[in-house]
């Protein structure tokens, strides 16, 4: 279970106009491990999550998850795939302001059509192993925003993901909170046994990760 990238071009503009945002990166990633992409704003970090996460096909190169090359599926092939294999973490959380954390990871599980009632349990447990045991019928206005970052992690890995992609994970708490944010991302890693790719520019995730990816200097390099 393993993330590659070979030879991915991803340009945007018009005509003489266009630009590349990502010019012939390669790299692969390994399950159970964190890859932290550095490289300050316009370096590509976002674009490549998009690509890796059948968000945004590339003009070139070829995306490997699992042995397949999604940059070759359609797009009900690649909505299938985004819903069971791939998790996403924002920097906002993204978090449904009406519902509890609990129902934020059920209502995962309804779109993906689990709809069991043993989901219910697996949630409670979920947000147990990122500290929320006592906070499972709180709002996301309820939350402080390390919590709701929590429950966004608790949220993404729930069905089990083969990927999990986080884009900044950090950047709305502080520094206590970032650091506790950046362990659990580490120990749910570990622990899933997922491939986690972190765009980031905290010291802290950049620190704890397995590997990390330079995107200035990431044109036809590898992360392993």
């Amino acid at each position: 279970m393993t993330l590659s990238l070979s030879a991915v071009t991803v340009t945007r503009g018009h005509g003489g106009t266009r630009t590349a945002v990502l010019r012939d990166v390669t790299a692969r990633f390994a399950p159970g491990e964190v890859s932290a992409l550095v490289g300050p704003s316009g370096s590509g970090k976002s674009t490549l999550l998009a690509v890796a996460g059948a968000l945004l096909v590339p003009d070139s190169g070829a995306v490997t998850l699992d042995g397949d090359d999604i940059t070759r599926l359609g797009d009900a092939e690649r909505a299938r795939l985004r819903r069971d294999r791939i998790g996403y973490m924002f920097q906002t959380g993204n978090l449904l302001s009406a519902l509890t954390a609990t129902e934020q990871l059920l209502a995962a599980a309804h779109v993906a059509g689990k709809r069991t009632r043993r989901h219910r349990a697996r949630a409670t447990a979920a947000l147990a192993e990122v500290g929320l045991e006592d906070r499972l019928k709180h709002r996301p206005d309820q939350l402080s925003g390390g919590e709701r970052q929590r429950v966004a992690l608790a949220r993404a890995l729930f069905l089990g993901p083969h990927l999990l992609l986080v884009d900044e994970p950090t950047a709305a708490v502080d520094r206590t909170q970032a650091d506790a944010i950046a362990r659990l991302i580490i120990d749910r890693t570990r622990a899933h046994g997922c491939v986690t790719v972190v765009a980031t520019h905290d010291p802290a995730v950049i620190s704890a990760a397995d590997t990390v990816l330079d995107m200035d200097s990431a044109a036809g390099t590898g992360a392993a």
